[in-house]
């Protein structure tokens, strides 16, 4: 979802006493905070000096190593038996880590790290499920001052080797089941191969790869962190545009405090919650708040290897006892339409029911339908919740808030953000009318984005980053999204640039042209719909049209393939040559 923020007033009582928080502790008990704070009352006094302090206590150096800020401060302040992860293999088998054990586990990552000659700065990525060893590698990333950079497993090897190429990654740890992917690769970077050798093929044995566990063994369970500057990298994101190739996102230890308001105000997690966020550490949402987030409240996260199945899911929660849930419509969708969670209707008693207290939903617009469904079948409330790998979480109806929340709506702007709904001239627009979200950054002392790793778009205009949504703005206050200006595609929660798909599709022998749009799915939200002129005297068939899906699998990403191949003999175009994809989304709508 997208949102935009209020207009600033004063009011009689401070910070403090609307949240009711001690500031001189830095393990603030959060299941003290159950009744809700104003809203206004927060944004309007918000102070970063007072969140930092609500964060870090009289430790303020803490948050220049995330490593430290999310597992380190947590030992030393006593905190170390307490369960960081909770991860349950694609066989049911449960590991559980605490705090203490990462501290250990992530200095003999961190040690092998620095044997490789891997420096502050230097680029560390994994290509891993949902493991302990890939939390682990984060952490021991985080605490030589180098950046993690994650590699979705779906990815293939195009989408690899321009995230590896452009950042210079240094280490790649990656298991048996992409190891393959990475082909030439290798001669470029150190590869560490996850998993015992029984799990290597036979015709896979000439991989000269360093196993983990062995060279984890050989390794001290002590290493000092290093300080950083607060401005310096701790990830290395890519998003999708559509024109180019991926830009790159170098996140900032600033985004630290960001990352806390979101969990903390609009997750509303707290000490004693069994969270679960489902979103895959490949992308943004996952590594920023079912990684990142959860650990730097000290509160433990749930990992499930397992894909997406909705009997699964159901029987997660109820194993785990899941209390705070953070998903995507299109899980929402999925889990309503098979039909598993029917038999909670009314069963309130049910011994082997859920303890859900509360829901939230990223990535595309709930509707009405979904939320009654959450509420009726989950039995606890939804929020929807709106932001960018750029920015991170932006605009987000608060559980820990309280204000007014339609649905339908983004919500209010996250605390510390300053948003506005301008015209094409840069103009500020009233309420009612449609027009670009956009950040006003001297007004947003909780905005961390400072542009593209390699300047492959300017993102600002003046005082304002632009986001590129489009939006409305309503007397309330809240945000409702209208679309995106530059024909992103929303699939089942992933962003896809459609020029990625498109290009990649021309790499068909008989492919001329070909361009990608979303076309609404009652499941996805949207899936990926390829136009295609094939090349002269070359007819359209039902092989090629598999071809071409194959293809983009393998190239770029299985979720990113065309589910729909159409043969047309020309696309819509500008008078300067540009594909109107706007023409096509309305004919594939029709």
């Amino acid at each position: 979802m997208n949102t935009l923020s209020s207009n600033t007033s004063s009011v009689s009582h401070s910070l403090s006493d609307a949240l009711s928080v001690n500031t001189e502790s830095s393990n603030t008990d959060t299941n003290t905070k159950n009744t809700l704070a104003n809203y206004n009352d927060y944004y309007h006094n918000f102070s970063m000096d007072t969140l930092l302090t609500e964060i870090f206590g009289e430790h303020l150096d803490d948050r220049l190593n995330a490593y430290i800020a999310c597992c380190g401060r947590h030992v030393r302040d006593g905190r170390g038996d307490m369960t960081a992860l909770v991860h349950e293999d694609t066989a049911g088998k449960v590991t559980k880590m605490t705090f203490a054990e990462l501290d250990k586990a992530s200095a003999q990552v961190a040690n092998l790290l620095q044997s490789y000659g891997v420096k502050v700065g230097d680029q560390v990525a994994t290509m891993l499920p949902r493991t302990p060893e890939l939390l682990t590698i984060v952490l021991a990333t985080w605490r030589i001052g180098a950046v993690y950079q994650p590699l979705f497993t779906a990815f293939g090897y195009d989408s690899i080797k321009y995230r590896m190429d452009k950042a210079g990654t240094k280490v790649v740890f990656t298991n048996v089941d992409n190891r393959s992917k990475f082909e030439d690769l290798a001669d470029q970077t150190k590869m560490v191969l996850v998993g015992g050798d029984n799990d290597i093929p036979a015709d896979d044995q000439h991989w000269d790869d360093d196993r983990y566990a062995k060279m984890m063994a050989m390794q001290p369970e002590t290493l000092e962190p290093v300080l950083l500057d607060i401005n310096a990298p701790f990830l290395q994101m890519f998003t999708s545009g559509t024109v180019g190739k991926s830009k790159g996102v170098s996140v900032s230890l600033t985004a630290l405090p960001a990352f806390y308001l979101y969990m903390r105000y609009a997750i509303d997690l707290r000490d004693d919650d069994h969270y679960w966020n489902m979103a895959d550490p490949g992308w943004a949402y996952g590594l920023y708040y079912a990684i990142t987030g959860p650990l730097l409240l000290g509160v433990t996260t749930h990992f499930n290897e397992a894909g997406f199945d909705a009997a699964n899911t159901r029987d997660f929660m109820i194993r785990h006892k899941i209390t705070n849930l953070a998903s995507s419509p299109t899980a929402f969708r999925m889990m309503k339409s098979s039909g598993v969670f029917d038999h909670f209707y009314g069963n309130a008693n049910d011994s082997n029911k859920l303890s859900l207290r509360c829901a939230n939903s990223a990535g595309e617009t709930l509707n009405t339908e979904v939320v009654n469904w959450v509420e009726t079948y989950l039995n606890c409330k939804v929020c929807d919740q709106y932001g960018q790998t750029e920015t991170g979480m932006t605009c987000c109806a608060h559980h820990a808030l309280e204000h007014e929340s339609p649905v339908g709506s983004m919500g209010m702007a996250l605390p510390g953000h300053t948003l506005v709904v301008l015209d094409d001239d840069m103009n500020v627009l009233p309420d009612g009318e449609q027009g670009q979200l956009a950040v006003v950054v001297s007004q947003s002392p909780a905005f961390y984005f400072h542009g593209y790793s390699w300047n492959e778009k300017q993102a600002f205009a003046d005082d304002y980053y632009l986001t590129g949504d489009v939006v409305e703005r309503h007397s309330d206050g809240s945000y409702w999204f209208s679309g995106r200006d530059d024909d992103i595609i929303i699939t089942a929660g992933y962003r896809v640039g459609p020029t990625d798909v498109e290009n990649t599709v021309l790499e068909h022998e008989a492919v001329a042209e070909s361009a990608a749009v979303g076309v609404p799915d009652e499941v996805r939200g949207h899936t990926i719909k390829s136009y295609v002129v094939l090349k002269d005297g070359i007819k359209g068939t039902d092989e090629i049209a598999k071809e071409i899906q194959n293809l983009v699998r393998k190239r770029l990403s299985t979720h990113a393939y065309p589910r729909e191949v159409e043969f047309v003999s020309s696309l819509p175009k500008t008078p300067s040559g540009k594909i109107q994809r706007f023409l096509l989304r309305s004919l594939s709508a029709a």
